[in-house]
């Protein structure tokens, strides 16, 4: 029997940066179109299903909300699944997970059916595609790596602009039932995708140094590695992400229902979205672009942490906007702030904990981040139910936003000291002190015949110089 090959990933592996690295970054963006653009679709959906099952928009909304939870709770899931069995078969697995919750849900005569297979079981499919392709990602791309991050996040404000269509058009012609369907056809796509990443096989040399470090120091395999929370700049990282999160989410939701209230027509309040997609397309890759030069790189948390605060305060200036021009303005620069954060965050992430335990501290991130995507939204309802004003949900959204900010860069600033420096003058000197050992462990006979051919190699060259004194670059001192 054959078996499969497991994406153990070696430390000693170099990543490609190019040639199969491009196709890994397509899958990834599909992925990540999917992942995230997925639970707001279905929401063309929700009016017929509240027309059959005779439902509230409450309960149609749960199954959104289910998808995000299963997205991002089942983070350590998910971390523990690729351990033990490689990234490939994860997301094969998740694929069709994915697809068989749609098509199941195609069939359903009750509201609880769906909230199983349309929110569980196709949010777990999502999940188990989602996380493996960003480590797969992380594994392809080192130098290029916030480019590709970049690209890779912007799958999800296109596929939102194609995705959101394209369901209602599959509702208009075949209804919820025919659209559920089709929908799960085209999620097969992620199995798809998750052929691509094809684990990183190492050369001989790679081979020789892993083989040295095994026999050096044998350390049992973790399926979910819990020593990132020793890291000080994980715990900062994953803190800061929390609390973000509790605001980043909120004026999407709510933007639509303010240009509403504010007397705006459905067509052109449903725009505003549109806008804010428009520019986060274009946003997220320039970002990438950015984060990837020489001297920002290095300072990438730093970066990250003005996104956030750019964020923060254009939901403060949002809260201002009476009419539909600042609601117009106000989405241009969410737009932007938005996008500089989803194409930064799992970068930062990478650059804080590395390759080796980035699968299982982006399974502990997303758990604490789905906790806070659970009472983000809800809490901000409430507060608009008890006021009955926009411009307060605005300013604690981005309150929130701008106090993550705040606690990501000033505990980086003071609580952490890197020195990339001395880190690589560390590896080299392994390196070398490597090939030294390498160099003492050749066989005695092959010195013996190689000094050999060189006493007659110098004779001969003695013989024909006649006497003569020839001056050679190598011998003289």
């Amino acid at each position: 029997m054959g078996g499969a090959v497991v994406d153990d990933n070696p430390s000693t592996v170099k990543a490609p940066d190019g040639g199969w690295s491009w196709a890994v970054l397509f899958g990834c963006f599909v992925i990540t179109g999917f992942s995230y653009a997925f639970p707001k679709a279905v929401s063309v959906f929700f009016k017929e299903l509240i027309r059959e099952f005779g439902i509230g928009y409450s309960d149609t909304a749960w199954i959104s909300s289910i998808l995000l939870a299963m997205l991002y709770g089942t983070g350590p899931l998910c971390s523990i699944c690729v351990n033990r069995f490689g990234c490939r078969p994860v997301m094969m697995v998740g694929g069709l997970f994915a697809s068989l919750g749609m098509v199941c849900a195609s069939f359903c005569t009750s509201i609880i059916t769906i909230y199983l297979t349309a929110g569980v079981i196709t949010g777990l499919g999502l999940a188990l595609n989602f996380q493996p392709s960003l480590i797969m990602l992380n594994r392809y791309f080192d130098k290029r790596r916030p480019l590709a991050n970049g690209l890779a996040a912007a799958g999800s404000p296109v596929f939102l602009c194609c995705l959101s269509p394209l369901g209602q058009i599959l509702q208009y012609e075949f209804g919820w039932r025919g659209g559920f369907l089709i929908l799960g056809g085209l999620l097969l796509n992620c199995c798809a995708c998750g052929a691509l990443m094809r684990p990183l096989e190492p050369t001989k040399k790679e081979k020789e140094k892993e083989e040295n470090k095994d026999v050096k120091k044998k350390t049992p395999r973790k399926l979910l590695d819990f020593t990132v929370f020793k890291d000080r700049g994980f715990v900062i990282y994953t803190i800061a992400a929390s609390i973000m999160v509790l605001g980043l989410f909120v004026p999407p939701v709510f933007v639509v229902s303010y240009a509403k209230d504010l007397g705006v027509e459905d067509t052109k309040a449903a725009f505003l979205l549109t806008i804010l997609g428009f520019v986060d397309i274009f946003a997220r890759p320039t970002c990438g672009i950015i984060a990837g030069l020489k001297w920002v790189r290095p300072r990438c948390v730093y970066l990250f942490g003005f996104a956030m605060i750019f964020n923060g305060f254009t939901d403060l200036m949002g809260s201002m906007a009476d009419t539909y021009a600042g609601l117009a303005v106000f989405c241009i620069f969410f737009g932007i702030s938005y996008g500089m954060v989803g194409a930064l965050q799992f970068e930062v992430l990478m650059a804080i904990v590395g390759t080796q335990r980035f699968s299982s501290a982006i399974g502990l991130v997303l758990l604490a981040e789905a906790i806070a995507v659970l009472i983000g939204p809800p809490s901000a309802g409430k507060i608009l139910d008890a006021t009955h004003r926009y411009m307060f949900v605005f300013i604690i959204a981005g309150v929130e936003v701008v106090i993550s900010s705040i606690v990501l860069t000033t505990g980086n600033f003071f609580c952490i000291k890197k020195k990339p420096e001395e880190s690589h003058c560390k590896e080299e000197v392994a390196e070398i002190g490597e090939l030294s050992k390498l160099e003492d462990k050749t066989p005695e006979g092959e010195g013996e015949t190689t000094q050999a051919a060189e006493e007659e190699q110098f004779l001969k060259e003695d013989d024909k110089q006649n006497g003569e004194v020839v001056t050679n670059p190598e011998t003289c001192v």
